[in-house]
């Protein structure tokens, strides 16, 4: 709020100067920051743009052009978010109805309110659809139940999804659906009766979608506007329902390769979703690797692609994928630890994993040379290379033609020297950024 010198001390707090309001709206349009509520009397109804808001509560006399930008403030769409819900104290309507009838003479277009009654139709389709993908499920315990009975319900929803064809991605858009729908009807008494349902549908959804993160974030859940209009649900406080605690697992602290972890994976009742929490756990380790070692992930994401393709395709049983996948979790983990064996350090494997590519290479040449002309490569390139020479051709050139001199210099197979150059090249572009 504005203010001046002369409004009592109880007052001044709150009275801000145009820098403190300016940080304060940064945070306002941050749909992650726990700051939601805002009593507006004039400065932000116009002019102030905020996506993520989703509900306006009006007691205020607007018209006209006002009345149409205060509104403004919530209909924008927003990731799952399709409307917003403005809460009418005053009576509106006829003033609204005579701002539309300018709005569109003016040459606007498109339906500025929507209808609740085809939110409601739609609502009802998609929940009867959901709870067809889930049927046979008893979810009762979603709302009522103990916090173990509430997880052990997410991979037994999962499970159900996750068997069905293209299970999951059904889902996630029906799910999604339904929660835009929800958003423009939430008021209604038909909402209000699959409240629940609909919480349990989001967890489920949002488990399908979680990736097992290697850093402090987490993925995005469903859309902070949604999970607030479902009051009393589960996931409303925002709380991230972590895939290994519900699948009953410790989650790995340091590697996913541990022996003793990817037996209790072979070992879960619900064996689809064993297969997918494999296959997230292979992909972040993947996606690791791919910042240090060219060669090496794009092997192994081949390999899970043509695992996965073949467990989709349902060529192949879910208890066959399992054992696919611990099979590539542990030639992952051995790949690792090539390094001791071969008396490298991680950047010098990366660089003879580059020359290595080519088996007919690693025949003419052996192992022992081509860790010669790792070792030489590393201390040649990083000698070499400047902040900007990803940039420059001019730099690039020079690093190719360093890199050709030290393979002609150890006898490089002329004929795989243009492959080799350019997989070293690349594989320097992941690492200079550790080097300059």
């Amino acid at each position: 709020m504005t203010g001046g010198a002369d409004d009592g001390p109880e007052w001044q707090p709150h009275i801000r100067n145009k820098e403190r309001r300016r940080k304060l709206a940064v945070r306002f349009k941050d749909s992650r920051d726990p700051f939601r509520i805002v009593i507006v009397r004039d400065m932000w109804l116009t002019g102030f743009d905020a996506p993520c808001l989703h509900t306006m509560y009006a007691d205020k006399p607007m018209r006209g052009h006002g009345l149409m930008q205060a509104i403004a403030r919530v209909n924008r769409v927003f990731r799952d978010k399709p409307g917003g819900l403005v809460v009418d104290y005053l009576g509106l309507a006829d003033q609204l109805r005579h701002a539309l009838a300018t709005y569109t003479e003016s040459g606007g277009k498109g339906d500025a309110v929507h209808d609740p009654k085809e939110a409601i139709a739609v609502m009802l389709e998609k929940h009867g659809i959901a709870s067809d993908m889930l049927h046979g499920l008893d979810w009762g315990k979603w709302i009522t139940g103990k916090p173990a009975e509430k997880l052990a319900l997410l991979p037994a929803g999962q499970e159900r999804i996750l068997g069905q064809e293209d299970g999951k991605q059904r889902f996630v858009q029906v799910v999604t659906d339904l929660s835009r729908a929800f958003a423009l009807c939430a008021a209604s008494g038909e909402a209000t009766e699959i409240r629940d349902d609909v919480s349990f549908f989001q967890a489920v959804q949002s488990a399908l979608n979680k990736k097992s993160g290697t850093s402090s974030k987490t993925p995005e859940q469903i859309d902070a506007a949604i999970r607030q209009l479902v009051s009393m649900a589960i996931t409303t406080d925002g709380q991230v329902i972590d895939v290994f605690t519900a699948a009953g697992l410790q989650k790995p602290d340091i590697s996913i390769l541990d022996d003793r972890f990817l037996a209790e994976v072979r070992g879960l009742k619900h064996k689809n979703v064993a297969a997918e929490l494999l296959e997230k756990l292979l992909k972040d380790e993947i996606k690791i690797r791919s910042k240090r070692n060219l060669v090496q992930s794009e092997l192994f994401s081949e390999k899970l692609k043509k695992a996965l393709n073949a467990y989709h395709n349902r060529a192949i049983a879910t208890q066959e994928v399992i054992e696919e996948l611990i099979k590539l979790a542990k030639e992952l983990d051995a790949a690792g630890k090539r390094g001791a064996e071969l008396g490298l350090n991680d950047d010098e494997v990366a660089f003879y994993d580059a020359l290595a590519a080519n088996e007919s290479a690693v025949q003419v040449m052996g192992d022992a040379k081509l860790k010669v002309i790792a070792a030489e490569l590393i201390t040649k390139v990083r000698t070499s290379v400047t902040v900007d020479w990803t940039l420059r051709e001019s730099a690039r050139a020079k690093i190719r033609v360093i890199v050709k001199r030290i393979l002609n210099k150890f006898g490089y197979p002329p004929d795989l020297q243009e492959e080799a150059v350019k997989t070293v090249l690349k594989q320097a572009e992941l690492l200079c950024a550790d080097w300059v």
